[in-house]
């Protein structure tokens, strides 16, 4: 499945993908987010492959302009994890029943384009058809410019971190969930 919007595609992750996506996240975390890379939090970026490629319940969507990675939203089975986020975040987003929408990235030169929302439309539409997932859980760092907004357009708040510091200084942390969206076999037969 394959979305096409001014010379920039948003698709599933090949392999010949994962080198540009990993540099994408990267770039994120030192010039975006300010503190690099941090391997208790990004271990999935080290195997990309392993992480969602690999896992039939996981994945990674890009956005492509020519051969350039420009955005990515991955999909996994986990939820928050505690510590460090709240005890009562672990338990109403499990791991296995919970879509955790993360790595959603787009280079600084390509945003205010949709191509996020497009990611995350086609990330919503895989946590639904994939099957066994309840809840689509996602946190934000309300610090980087645009985050906040973006999601209160597209999800619902749950709980609003920033006063805890669950992260320590510089990472303002808000905790939201995306409806499920309806499966495509529940709208049943068409006449």
């Amino acid at each position: 499945m394959s979305h096409h919007h001014a010379h920039c595609q948003v698709r599933y992750a090949t392999p010949n993908d994962l080198p540009g996506a990993r540099a994408l996240m990267l770039d994120t975390f030192h010039q975006d987010f300010g503190y690099g890379f941090v391997p208790h939090w990004h271990a999935d970026v080290v195997d990309l492959q392993g992480s969602y490629l690999d896992h039939p319940r996981h994945t990674l969507i890009v956005a492509v302009h020519g051969d350039e990675v420009i955005g990515t939203t991955a999909v996994n089975s986990s939820g928050p994890a505690h510590p460090p986020h709240p005890r009562h975040m672990a338990e109403r987003f499990p791991c296995d029943s919970t879509a955790q929408l993360l790595r959603v990235y787009v280079r600084a030169a390509h945003r205010r384009l949709g191509l996020a929302r497009r990611m995350v439309d086609l990330a919503c539409a895989f946590a639904t058809e994939e099957g066994g997932y309840n809840r689509i859980y996602l946190h934000t760092n309300t610090d980087i410019p645009g985050a906040e907004p973006f999601w209160r357009k597209t999800a619902e708040e749950v709980f609003d971190a920033r006063p805890t510091g669950e992260h320590g200084p510089g990472v303002s942390t808000v905790h939201f969930e995306i409806p499920m969206p309806a499966r495509a076999d529940a709208a049943g037969p068409t006449a």
